[in-house]
């Protein structure tokens, strides 16, 4: 029997660019927060099977996508010429898709009926902009050799989904949501400025707002929080559109630090109230499991 609380108000966790930094104390400070569903927007190392061994293991819902550093000595001639592995015996990538099983929804979804929700993933392996890095992976893989087909592969998966309210889980996110070098997906190395967001994704979610879907959230990572050509500020992580959709970009990298020999960790949490986000923040949690730090960025 469903509760009343998971019809009505639901606890996401989303976990930015991961880069190595996963421990078990990760998942037990998940538990501690409560979470009933946590979402991972990939970069988890250079091809890194043991973490993705430790994040499979997790026994939360979860949803994951892969970003370009997860196949890092697969999709171009100067990672293959690095790599730690013999290629003709071992392939990495395709462990790591292994381990995730179900929950690795690029180009694909996982439907959450208690929920009324549908996880729908974008392009992996995405690097970012309009000139596409990568793209024989996804030729190779997928079949999809054109950012058309690509949007249209997403749109695709939405079409199948079993659920009303949709979210989009990108490693990077959409483009159109600002060319400044603060703006989510906006470009932070010289020449700063200019949208380093994936048009593929943007079409995708286009479509998806002619159907009956509704989309409360679309979260993703790669675009660090630290700006690589300034200090003094920090990228914008919350967009809200004109229809209500949430875009939160969660890559707070390093995502574990320590501070007077505490270590604290990082995690994006949103409340999903039905189809509508009510409240979203990036929080620092101790090793005691206790919120040190919460900087709300969306409050409606």
């Amino acid at each position: 029997m469903t509760s009343q609380k998971t019809q009505l108000s639901l606890k996401i966790a989303v976990v930015g660019d991961v880069h190595e930094q996963w421990e078990v104390e990760d998942g037990l400070a998940l538990k501690h927060l409560g979470v009933d569903l946590v979402l991972f927007v990939g970069d988890f190392g250079n091809e890194s099977v043991e973490v993705v061994r430790v994040i499979a293991s997790l026994d939360i819902p979860k949803a994951a996508v892969m970003g370009n550093h997860d196949a890092w000595y697969t999709a171009t001639e100067w990672g293959r010429k690095k790599c730690p592995y013999d290629r003709t015996k071992e392939d990495w990538l395709q462990k790591q898709l292994d381990l995730l099983g179900v929950a690795h929804v690029s180009y694909s979804k996982l439907d959450f009926p208690e929920w009324n929700l549908t996880v729908v993933g974008g392009r992996p392996f995405t690097w970012g902009g309009h000139e596409w890095r990568f793209a024989d992976i996804c030729a190779e893989r997928y079949g999809i050799s054109c950012l058309e087909e690509s949007a249209e592969k997403i749109f695709q998966v939405v079409k199948s989904a079993a659920c009303e309210n949709i979210i989009f889980l990108g490693h990077n996110g959409p483009s159109g949501l600002g060319d400044r070098p603060d703006d989510p997906c906006g470009k932070d190395w010289h020449p700063v400025g200019g949208d380093f967001g994936d048009p593929d994704l943007a079409e995708a979610i286009s479509l998806c707002l002619n159907t009956a879907k509704t989309i409360p959230l679309v979260t993703f990572g790669h675009m660090h929080r630290t700006l690589r050509h300034t200090k003094k500020t920090q990228r914008r992580a919350v967009f809200r559109s004109p229809e209500g959709i949430i875009y939160l970009n969660a890559a707070n990298v390093p995502r574990i630090i320590e501070i007077d020999g505490v270590k604290l960790r990082n995690f994006s949490l949103v409340s999903l109230e039905g189809s509508v986000v009510t409240k979203a923040s990036t929080i620092w949690v101790s090793n005691d499991f206790r919120v040190v730090s919460e900087e709300l960025l969306y409050n409606s």
